[in-house]
């Protein structure tokens, strides 16, 4: 039987050789998506799965930043035309059908944002020339001259190098990591065994010693036995770890796995990447497995009173409708993608090409408060190296750790 992976590859395949070479194009100056006075942009998101994850809200986000940018004149007297996101449903043959319906039918000129755990269209737009932002959680994104992370480069290969923030804003949450011991777990997806040991680096990199690692957890849904993982955990090399550091997506996967260590008695930190979401707020068994993890969000929390951050609140409230919101990680990965794109598509100028594009983002830097720093080419190869820490506690969300950025390891 052919693993999920390789069916999605096969079809992804079946794309590339199926398609033509030649760009689609537009009206105007004949450039594809693009104009006289508009630039067309449309996204792929994990809006559902099986598991409950979802990253739809960077929808939002995206539109509240182009929708900024039009009110201040456009980009180089363009609008922004957003047709807004596919739902790839975390499926790596949906997501590349989703991008070949957006080039070849809907003929925007880039792909903003895309966010999922397994993005499968990489390759067709990689094939097509046409740029593509959001964020970079996997290998599918690294080392293509298309893709864009707007915090670079999260699986990097070896050769390059990975971040160290993660472990050092843990460390500093804990008063130091002199002593101190980090599991990493993951899931048996690509994304996450690829992550696992770069994660590792960022811990080792701030001093702390490596209990174990783990990508044994199904990715698709929450055990219906969690003892066998937490054993493992417990009964680490030198007892149980003073941190347990989880790359998981999805609440409902990291409130089993939390819940299930406590109830075994562990008593260390912990920390994720993805819980920093209202939607925990609302339910009473999410809330209770993760109040007091701290999550780890790559940019400056909406809780902060940055300016950067206030506008950016403002903002999505405007594109909302103007009343009550629930600001999430993914509306904030939305935003700063569309961010970093916009930065771009000004630095190409006037004459407006995927090619003029791809060439201005050769030799790229940009920095923002709300999210850190990005270099092009270099961070389409390793990571940004800034992120910020959230614990949850009881009802609300506070910022543990401002966003910092430090310098990146080298993969060993």
């Amino acid at each position: 039987m052919k693993t999920r992976a390789a069916v999605a590859a096969a079809i992804t395949a079946t794309l590339l050789t199926g398609c033509t070479t030649t760009e689609n194009t537009g009206s105007g100056d004949g450039a594809a998506g693009v104009t006289d006075t508009t630039i067309k942009i449309g996204g792929i998101l994990a809006k559902t799965s099986a598991t409950g994850y979802s990253t739809g809200a960077a929808e939002i986000g995206a539109k509240a930043r182009f929708d900024r940018a039009n009110e201040e004149g456009g980009v180089n007297g363009r609008k922004i035309e957003f047709v807004g996101a596919e739902d790839d449903g975390m499926d790596p043959a949906k997501g590349a059908t989703a991008a070949q319906k957006l080039v070849q039918k809907d003929e925007v000129f880039a792909v903003v944002p895309v966010s999922s755990p397994s993005f499968g269209g990489g390759g067709f737009l990689e094939q097509q020339g046409v740029p593509w932002f959001g964020w970079a959680t996997g290998p599918q994104w690294c080392g293509l001259k298309s893709a864009f992370g707007y915090n670079g480069c999260l699986a990097p290969s070896p050769g390059s190098s990975t971040q160290t923030w993660w472990g050092s804003q843990v460390a500093a949450e804990l008063g130091g990591a002199d002593g101190k011991t980090a599991w990493i777990q993951g899931t048996d997806s690509t994304a996450s065994k690829t992550g696992v040991g770069n994660i590792g680096l960022s811990f080792t990199a701030a001093g702390f010693g490596i209990a174990g690692t783990s990508a044994a957890i199904p990715a698709t849904a929450p055990p219906q036995d969690w003892l066998p993982y937490v054993n493992k955990i417990m009964d680490a090399e030198g007892g149980p770890p003073d941190v347990v550091v989880s790359i998981m997506a999805g609440a409902k996967l990291n409130a089993g796995l939390f819940g299930a260590l406590r109830k075994a008695g562990y008593k260390g930190a912990i920390s994720d990447a993805t819980s920093y979401d209202p939607v925990v707020l609302k339910d009473p068994a999410l809330k209770a497995g993760l109040n007091g993890v701290l999550s780890s969000p790559q940019f400056e929390p909406f809780e902060s009173d940055l300016p950067e951050v206030v506008k950016m609140k403002a903002d999505i409230t405007k594109a909302s409708g103007g009343g009550a919101v629930e600001f999430t990680q993914h509306m904030a990965v939305g935003y700063w993608a569309a961010d970093v794109f916009l930065a771009i598509a000004a630095k190409a100028g006037k004459d407006l090409t995927r090619e003029s594009f791809l060439a201005a983002a050769d030799a790229f830097t940009y920095e923002n408060p709300g999210f850190g720093r990005i270099e092009y080419p270099k961070d389409k190869k390793e990571p940004n190296g800034c992120g910020a820490l959230v614990r949850l506690n009881g009802d609300s969300f506070e910022v543990a750790q401002h966003l910092k950025c430090t310098a990146n390891t080298p993969l060993k």
